[in-house]
């Protein structure tokens, strides 16, 4: 078997853990790839198990598993390593929330074990995917959570024309707009008040950020839908993102976006269900009067 690890790299805050990980890791006779942001962690001397990998080229069908050391931005990341390449990532929490990344820092071992003795579930996940008549997000332009539009700085709101399949939808008078994936859901677009939808539903949420009309409200949509927008502003540019990659785009640039062609899947402990983790992250259920 062959993991390889991925995190941003904070420096000595992950050295104790990382090492643990390693060892539990090699102990199994477990191949290991390095993120190079880790190298200086690790003494790879004498230990031939471990090596190290830059970018997405260097990964390929010979790893079997990757994990990801972070927060949900650190899985965001992994999801340009992964790509069409289905590797399961496997997320270790490192920081708050932790939708995503939904093992604690201090389940390392039973982490281990579970990829060893292969008592996991996998999770498919939709990607959503940006046209554009122009390039934009070099050779990924693909999100796990939502692809928005937003206006730029202190520009005045920006207008969006957005249409349904060559159909009008609505025009949107706003600061921006927010596409999600059911996995983006409990995102960006949960924070603008739009729904919670299961990982499992088939759809897209389209959720508008400071809307000026009272009456605009989030609408969910099949995501077999493809989606296009015209933007108008008052500026020339307006800023396009795609989960935390953000680009400056000329408003004349035609967009649009859909389901991805592939998939990203997802490591999860058997318990940690979609159920419990909005019992645990948003305290669902809880009655603090007991």
């Amino acid at each position: 078997m062959k993991v390889a690890i991925y995190s941003r790299g904070n420096g000595q805050e992950l050295k104790e853990e990382l090492e643990e990980l390693v060892l539990r890791l090699t102990s199994n006779n477990i191949e290991v790839l390095l993120h190079y942001a880790l190298a200086e962690l690790i003494n790879p001397v004498g230990n031939t198990l471990i090596d190290f990998f830059s970018s997405h080229e260097d990964l390929n069908s010979t790893v079997d598993f990757l994990i990801s050391l972070g927060g949900d931005g650190t899985i965001l990341d992994t999801v340009t390593l992964v790509r069409n390449k289905n590797i399961p990532i496997l997320g270790i929490n490192y920081g708050r929330l932790g939708f995503l990344a939904g093992i604690s820092k201090h389940e390392l071992g039973i982490a281990v074990d579970a990829l060893v003795n292969r008592t996991f579930v996998i999770d498919k996940r939709t990607l959503i995917h940006l046209d554009a008549d122009r390039q934009l997000f070099a050779d990924a332009p693909f999100a796990l959570n939502e692809f928005s539009v937003h206006k730029r700085d202190i520009s005045p709101m920006i207008k969006v024309n957005t249409y349904l399949n060559g159909e009008f939808l609505n025009t949107y008078w706003c600061d921006g707009l927010i596409v999600a994936t059911p996995t983006g859901s409990t995102g960006y677009n949960m924070s603008c008040n739009g729904p919670i939808v299961f990982p499992e539903a088939g759809s897209f949420i389209i959720t508008p950020v400071a809307p000026h009309n009272l009456n605009v409200r989030p609408i969910v949509i099949p995501d077999s839908y493809i989606i296009s927008f015209e933007v108008e502003s008052r500026s020339d540019e307006f800023i396009c993102a795609m989960d935390a990659r953000r680009e400056i785009v000329h408003k004349d640039v035609q967009l649009a976006v859909r389901k991805e062609k592939f998939s990203i899947n997802l490591v999860r402990l058997n318990e940690n269900n979609f159920l419990s983790t909005l019992h645990t992250k948003l305290t669902w259920g809880l009655d603090k009067r007991n």
